[in-house]
C-alpha cells in the first residue's frame, strides 16, 4: 500500500521505525526483497503489451541497478543487476551489454556471477574505474553469508583480455575481498563508487548506516589493492537511514562540459548522491569537497536529507553516472522498477527498465543540476507532427494526431499572457511535499494558471490517461511552480500502485513561458520540465490506451488560457541490434 505523508522532520521521526522495517515503501518494494517461490520461475511466453520499446531492457526477466557504465576502446559498456532465471529479484548476476551510441545495444555473456567464497551468495552493485594505461577495473559488493545477515564485502574484477574492446570475460582474483567491514555494519555495507585519484591516493566511497544515520564511508589506497578506511566518513546525515548506491563526482561551474571523476582545479563543485533505502527515492546535494580534510560539505542552498533535491521525483532509483571521454560529458543512468504486482511480473515474464541516459550539468544558478536525454536518442525519431500558436481554453483538450502515441517523444513550450490568475499557495501546504500537493490538486481540479500540460497514454474517451502538467501558485515572495505526473487515472486495472508523483520547478517566469518534454514508451512516461530542471518518471499500465489505441492530448483546466507556442512530437522507433 502506498504511503502518503509529509516530509517534515516531526513526522519523519515518528515514522522512522516503521519505515526501517517496511519492505514496501511508497509502493515500490525494497530492491532485495526475496520471493523464493518466484525467483527461479523462467519466462516461457514474454508478454509485450506494456513492454517498453526504446528504453534499455533485456528480452526477459528481472533487472535492477545499472552498474559500472564506462567507455572503453570505442564502445560504451553497461552492466546491470539481472536475474537470468526469473522476473523477480534473486539469483543476481552482472549482465553486460555494449553499444556504439548508448541506444543500440548488443547483449554479451554474463560478466560477474557468484562463484567464489567472497561472493557466494550474491554479486551486488558497484562501479567501474579506468586506471592509468586505460585499464578498467570493477569494484562490486559480494555477499559472503545468506539472509538475514547477508554479510557484505567489497571485491574487484579485471578483464581477462584488455585488447578485447567488448571485455567479454572478467576475472575475480583470489586476493578478494579488498575491503571488509570492521566497525561498520557488515549487513549494510555496499555499492562502492567509481574511484578518484587525489593526493597520491585512490579514494572511493561505500554506502552504509550507523543506527539511523546514513553514511558514506571513505577508503584510500595507493595501489588500488590495499585499502584503508578514513578516520571519518566523507559525509553522513542523521535520520536518513541506509545510504545505497552513493555517487560522488565533480561538475563545472562555468562550462557545459562534463568532468572526469578525478578532475581538480578551480570553478568546480561536487555532487553527492545517495539512494535512500527507506523512501526508495534518491537525493543529491551540491557542495564543496575539502581534499585536504577529505570532507564534503553541502552548500547552504542544498537541503541535506529527505526534503532535498532529487534527480527524478518519480520511479527512479539506484542511479549511476560516468564520464564520457568521447564527448566530454557526464551521463546518468537510472533504474525504474515496475508498479504492478509480483504476480503480474511473473506472468508477463519481465520486470524493470533502465531509463534513457541523461546528460548532467550544473545549472548556471549553482543551486541544482540540469538533466536532458542524450542527443543520440533523436536517431530513433520517426513520423513528426507539429502544433504552434494554438490557444487552449479552460476545459479544452486537443488531440495531437499523426504519431504513435504509445511510443513518442513530445517537446512542447507553453505560454500565458499573465500571472495574475495564479492561485495562492495554501500555507497549510508548507509542511507537505510536492507529491502531497499534487495528490490534493490534481489535473481535474480547476485552477487559475493551470493545471495545463499533456495527457499521455490516454484512451479515446479519457477513461484512462496519465497527465503530466504544471500548476502555478503565488506566494508572498514569488511564484511557485508545481510539476506533476499523476498516475491516479492511468489504468482501469486493479491492484496497481498509481501515485501522484510531483516536484517543484525552480524556473524564472518573467517571459511567461515554460517547457515540457515527455518520453512515452508503452508503460514509461519520462518527463523533463523547464529544459530538465525537474524530472519525473512514471510506470503505468493502461488497459485501453495501448498500442494503436493510445492517444495524446494537450489540455488546460485553468481559467487562464494557455497558448501552445510550439509542440513537436515524433513517433519513436525501437533500436536495432548492433551488427
Amino acid at each position: 500500500m502506498a504511503l502518503v505523508f509529509s516530509r517534515n522532520y516531526t513526522v519523519l521521526i515518528l515514522l522512522s521505525i516503521f519505515l526501517f522495517v517496511s519492505l514496501d515503501i511508497n509502493g515500490v518494494e525494497s530492491t532485495h526483497r526475496v520471493f523464493l517461490e518466484f525467483q527461479s520461475v523462467p519466462a516461457v511466453n514474454v508478454k509485450l503489451v506494456h513492454k517498453p520499446a526504446y528504453h534499455f531492457q533485456p528480452k526477459k526477466h528481472w533487472i535492477n541497478d545499472p552498474n559500472g557504465p564506462m567507455f572503453y576502446k570505442g564502445y560504451y559498456h553497461l552492466f546491470y543487476q539481472y536475474n537470468p532465471q526469473g522476473a523477480v529479484w534473486g539469483n543476481i548476476v552482472w549482465a553486460h551489454s555494449v553499444s556504439k551510441d548508448l541506444i543500440n545495444w548488443l547483449a554479451l555473456e554474463t560478466a560477474i556471477s557468484p562463484s567464489k567464497p567472497f561472493d557466494k551468495y550474491g554479486c551486488w552493485s558497484g562501479s567501474a574505474t579506468i586506471l592509468p594505461g586505460n585499464k578498467p577495473i570493477i569494484l562490486y559488493t559480494g555477499i559472503v553469508s545468506p539472509e538475514p545477515e547477508s554479510t557484505q564485502v567489497q571485491n574487484y574484477a579485471v578483464p581477462a583480455n584488455y585488447s578485447d574492446p567488448f571485455l567479454r570475460e572478467w576475472i575475480k582474483p583470489d586476493n578478494n575481498p579488498l575491503v571488509t567491514a570492521h566497525s561498520e555494519n557488515s549487513s549494510a555495507f555496499r555499492d562502492p563508487t567509481t574511484a578518484w585519484f587525489d593526493g597520491g591516493h585512490w579514494k572511493m566511497l561505500v554506502g552504509s548506516r550507523r543506527k539511523h544515520r546514513g553514511m558514506a564511508y571513505l577508503y584510500r589506497s595507493r595501489d588500488f589493492m590495499n585499502w584503508a578506511k578514513s578516520p571519518h566518513p566523507l559525509h553522513s546525515k542523521a535520520n536518513t537511514g541506509m545510504w545505497e548506491c552513493p555517487d560522488f563526482y565533480p561538475v563545472a561551474q562555468e562550462s557545459t562540459k562534463g568532468l572526469d571523476t578525478s578532475e581538480r582545479g578551480e570553478n568546480i563543485k561536487h555532487v553527492l548522491k545517495v539512494s535512500l533505502d527507506e523512501t526508495r527515492y534518491e537525493y543529491y546535494t551540491i557542495g564543496t569537497y575539502d581534499r585536504v580534510k577529505d570532507r564534503y560539505v553541502p552548500d547552504n542552498t542544498s537541503v541535506d536529507g529527505w526534503a532535498g533535491l532529487r534527480y527524478d521525483y518519480g520511479n527512479f532509483y539506484a542511479s549511476k553516472t560516468f564520464f564520457d571521454p568521447l564527448k566530454n560529458r557526464r551521463i546518468l543512468w537510472g533504474w525504474a522498477n515496475e508498479s504492478d504486482t509480483r504476480d503480474d511480473d511473473v506472468k508477463k515474464g519481465w520486470a524493470g527498465v533502465q531509463l534513457i541516459p541523461r546528460t548532467v550539468l550544473l545549472d548556471p544558478s549553482g543551486r541544482q543540476l540540469i538533466q536532458w536525454p542524450i542527443e543520440e536518442l533523436e536517431q530513433l525519431r520517426g513520423a513528426r507532427v507539429q502544433m504552434g500558436k494554438q490557444k487552449i481554453n479552460e476545459g479544452d483538450h486537443v488531440e495531437v494526431k499523426g504519431i504513435t502515441a504509445a511510443q513518442a517523444d513530445v517537446d512542447a513550450t507553453f505560454s500565458f499572457e499573465s500571472l495574475d490568475k495564479a492561485e495562492s499557495f495554501d500555507p497549510k501546504w508548507m509542511n507537505l511535499d510536492a507529491q502531497d500537493v499534487c495528490n490534493l490538486m490534481g489535473s481535474t481540479v480547476i485552477g487559475g494558471l493551470g493545471p495545463f500540460g499533456l495527457l499521455t497514454l490516454a484512451s479515446e474517451k479519457l477513461e484512462e490517461y496519465t497527465p503530466v502538467f504544471f500548476r502555478i501558485f503565488k506566494t508572498q515572495e514569488k511564484h511557485k511552480v508545481l510539476m506533476c505526473s499523476d498516475a491516479k487515472r492511468s489504468s482501469l486495472a486493479k491492484g496497481l500502485y498509481m501515485p501522484s508523483f510531483a516536484g517543484y520547478v525552480d524556473v524564472d517566469l518573467t517571459d511567461n513561458k515554460i517547457s515540457l518534454r515527455s518520453l512515452i514508451d508503452n508503460s514509461v512516461v519520462e518527463s523533463f520540465g523547464a529544459r530538465g530542471k525537474t524530472c519525473i518518471s512514471s510506470r503505468v499500465y493502461p488497459t485501453l490506451a495501448i498500442s494503436k489505441n493510445a492517444h495524446l492530448f494537450v489540455f488546460n483546466n485553468g481559467t487562464e488560457p494557455i497558448t501552445v507556442d510550439s509542440l513537436d512530437a515524433w513517433s519513436m522507433n525501437p533500436p536495432s541490434k548492433m551488427n
